[in-house]
């Protein structure tokens, strides 16, 4: 029995969501988005295997089509409307102009489109298709314009909605949002690794080599630059010694530097600075006193 895809059915949705109750005499309706033919329709990318046979033109006239035939539909009905978005009002004419023209223009999201039957004016039927066979159809596009899609983009559920969503947020009815369903999964991704800062994730590793010089990947090379512990080490013994010498009442400019010298050691805080950086804080510090 033929079916509805997924991805068909989630672009009809996307368009009932925002055309459906939009401002305007003439919203678009439930009903009038189709995906399968009726029980008694035969033939054509309403329909799948099984109401199809090898020489249909939805078949044998690509090869797409005809690695991609599964019991899915692979078509797609939008009825009439009219609605308004800002200043401009939109219809179902304005609508398959556009989607043609970025058929024509070879956008990239309506690279899986097959064909659109169509009418311009409500009168003149028009067909434009990819392979070229046909330029128009029956009347009953002038109130409908049907999209075929081919078949294999179906059979592997790639997601037709970009292009109408595209539609949506160039007149005005969808927010915009450029990330795609990829890049979101990505964002989903980095947030959960984010929860989990041990070995377990890339993420993690890097926070503990950063923050700990340590890394759980086996065959890791050592961590030999400083890190967030070591540094915080190095600075509370700073602090330290800082503080004992406002406690004095006498300051000996080379017992100072001799003190922050031995306080800044390699052995005291793991090597978590090199000698040179303790050198020159004394050094500094020293110059600043004698001044």
């Amino acid at each position: 029995m033929t079916r509805a895809p997924s991805t068909l059915l989630a672009a009809r949705s996307l368009l009932l969501t925002h055309l459906d109750n939009a401002p305007g005499p003439d919203d678009l309706e439930p009903a009038e988005v189709g995906i399968v033919g009726d029980p008694a329709h035969r033939g054509g990318y309403h329909c799948g295997s099984d109401r199809v046979d090898a020489d249909d033109y939805s078949v044998r006239e690509s090869p797409r089509d005809r690695a991609g035939l599964t019991l899915d539909a692979a078509a797609l009905d939008v009825g009439q409307f009219e609605v308004r978005a800002g200043d401009r009002t939109h219809t179902l004419a304005t609508f398959s102009l556009w989607c043609v023209g970025q058929c024509a223009a070879g956008a990239a999201d309506t690279r899986d489109i097959r064909e659109i039957i169509y009418s311009p004016d409500g009168k003149t039927v028009k067909r434009w298709d990819r392979l070229g066979k046909r330029t128009t159809g029956d009347s009953s596009h002038r109130w409908h314009t049907h999209f075929s899609f081919f078949r294999d983009a179906i059979k592997a559920g790639r997601d037709q909605r970009p292009l109408f969503r595209r539609y949506l947020k160039t007149i005005g009815l969808l927010e915009d949002d450029d990330m795609t369903p990829e890049e979101h999964n990505w964002l989903a991704t980095v947030h959960k690794n984010l929860t989990l800062l041990d070995g377990r994730t890339p993420i993690g590793q890097t926070y503990l080599r950063l923050a700990r010089g340590v890394d759980d990947v086996k065959g890791a090379k050592q961590v030999d630059h400083p890190t967030l512990t070591s540094i915080a080490g190095q600075l509370t013994a700073l602090q330290t010694a800082l503080t004992a010498l406002a406690t004095r009442d006498v300051v000996d400019e080379a017992a100072v530097a001799r003190d922050l010298l031995g306080v800044l050691t390699p052995e005291k805080i793991a090597a978590a600075i090199p000698p040179t950086m303790a050198q020159q804080v004394a050094d500094e510090l020293v110059r600043r006193l004698a001044a």
